[in-house]
């Protein structure tokens, strides 16, 4: 039941409460959720140009952690000793599994304490554990390996309280152009940070990397404070406050990460360790504890599995392909790069800039076929791209030029990426059942204006992040196995692209099986 009242200060409030169906009495212990009608706040120009600044930094601070993982790998390894391929994923896995862990429960934090709070929380987190980071050069690979985790959590509280806080600020049109922006910033970002990366490695010393991006986050944190909008909405309770689903976010998290731990760790010491394959059966048992206690005991679950319909899944198993593939397709074209080719972290880097010219127009692009043909079919031209762009990197010649397939590869693999994102959201958000149709129909519209910023539902971010972090694993164990005495650096590397490619084989399968179930069958998705 809905009605309009008046606060203490005579403006009027939407108060919203839930009636028991059978007594017709108001639930006392019902969430009563207050929002004053007052609109959009009005800023000037300079104030909206610094405030879309503000939220587009937040994307690029996040990819640019990708980056500067990236390009001095070697140059890091070699301070700490570590020759590893395995080891050395973990620069990068370390950092994909907090994001697409903690990215979970970030957005029902930010509805909680407000969008702001939990903003600045992730920033100052972030710049904090990028110092650390840079300081762990007197340490060691271990302690290194642990910052770059904990650094993943900043951007988790970040980015998705970012888009949050846009899209309360902004509407029709504007809020439009916000979100594309913010989308297009993904690709650069990662692409500035492994480019910044190169330069301190190569002309001063990795650590600075670290520390001058800790140093710029403080800075951020400070302007961002003053540029964004205070958070608005208010919840108000009756004898209760907002729920946490704390027992989910725990044994969520918590098998999130010993499972993924299991897979990375192998890569390094192999699978006759002992602690390995028992972390890996606890977090399978933590994981299984997740999911009953979604499905049977949270009240407020911090995923809906029940909600999840086929279609739901179908999209996030194809998603959980191509993005497990791009993973192992980016971090072994830098070993390509690094390794093979023997090029400098700055050259490597520079390479990489047809990634980004590459993913801002599809990310420009995208909408525009996303609103004009069924999500299904660009499904498959998604895990086209995906499967494509893998295979021309598997075949490419150590000695060929960059010009021939390694440039086209990367024209090809971001379209891929930026194509499956926003049809896994708009399935996941119509895939689901009857009653929850209202909502859904709400979402196609607005999916479609968000689905560039990378932050749709938790479950599809979870995904896109976490296959990246697990098939580095898997790859790790891969070569490994295959090349145990490192001799065989260029064919172990083929063995983990082939696998990949397996993996996109799997994933256009089950595309172009969701196109005959979606479309041939009548059950249209859009």
């Amino acid at each position: 039941m809905e009605q309009n009242v008046t606060d203490d200060h005579g403006e009027q409030v939407s108060e919203k409460t839930e009636v028991d169906s059978e007594s017709g009495r108001n639930d006392s212990s019902t969430h009563v959720l207050k929002a004053k009608e007052k609109g959009h706040p009005r800023m000037s120009t300079v104030h909206e140009v610094a405030f879309i600044i503000t939220i587009c930094t937040a994307q690029i601070m996040a990819l640019a952690g990708v980056g500067q993982g990236l390009s001095p790998l070697y140059i890091v390894g070699d301070t700490f000793g570590v020759t590893n391929d395995g080891q050395l994923s973990w620069y990068i896995a370390a950092y994909s599994l907090t994001v697409g862990t903690f990215i979970l429960p970030s957005g029902r934090l930010g509805d909680m304490y407000g969008h702001k709070k939990i903003f600045l929380i992730g920033s100052i987190w972030f710049g904090i554990w990028s110092l650390l980071a840079g300081f762990s050069v007197y340490s060691g690979t271990i302690l290194f390996s642990i910052c770059r985790g904990f650094q993943g959590i900043g951007p988790a509280l970040m980015v998705p309280n970012a888009l949050a806080i846009a899209g309360r600020s902004f509407e029709g049109q504007k809020k439009n152009v916000v979100f594309s922006l913010f989308g297009a910033c993904a690709p650069g970002g990662a692409v500035l940070g492994a480019v910044f990366a190169a330069i301190f490695s190569e002309f001063v010393w990795w650590p600075w990397t670290y520390w001058v991006q800790g140093i710029l986050l403080f800075a951020y944190a400070t302007s961002s404070s003053l540029v964004l909008p205070s958070d608005e909405l208010v919840f108000a309770a009756e004898g209760s406050k907002p729920t946490f689903d704390f027992a989910g976010t725990i044994t969520g998290v918590t098998g999130l990460v010993l499972f993924n731990f299991a897979w990375n760790q192998a890569g390094v010491v192999g699978w006759t360790v002992p602690y390995t394959y028992i972390l890996l059966i606890v977090g399978i048992l933590f994981f299984a504890s997740f999911v009953y206690i979604e499905r049977n005991v949270a009240q407020h679950p911090l995923v809906p599995i029940k909600s999840l319909s086929k279609e739901a899944l179908y999209a996030l198993s194809i998603i959980a392909c191509g993005w497990a593939s791009f993973g192992i397709w980016l971090y072994y074209l830098w070993q390509l790069f690094l390794r093979l080719r023997h090029h400098s972290p700055l050259s490597a880097a520079a390479q990489q800039v047809p990634v980004a010219i590459s993913g801002l127009c599809a990310s420009l692009a995208v909408g525009f076929f996303v609103a004009r043909t069924k999500v299904a079919y660009i499904m498959v031209a998604a895990m086209a791209c995906f499967l494509t762009g893998q295979i021309i990197l598997a075949t490419t010649p150590v000695s060929q030029t960059y010009w021939a397939q390694t440039f086209v590869t990367q024209l090809i693999m971001p379209w891929g990426m930026d194509m499956s994102f926003p049809c896994g959201t708009i399935i996941l958000s119509n895939g689901m059942p009857r009653e929850h149709q209202g909502i859904a129909a709400s979402l196609r519209i607005s999916v479609v204006i968000r689905y560039c910023a990378n932050v749709g539902p938790p479950a599809v971010n979870t995904v896109v992040n976490y296959s990246i972090s697990i098939s580095l694993g898997i790859a790790g164990t891969i070569i490994r196995q295959t090349d145990k005495e490192g001799m065989d650096v260029l064919g172990s590397y083929r063995n983990a692209w082939y696998f990949a490619i397996g993996l996109n084989g799997i994933g256009m399968a089950i595309a172009v099986y969701f196109v005959w179930v979606s479309v041939y069958k009548g059950r249209s998705l859009i």
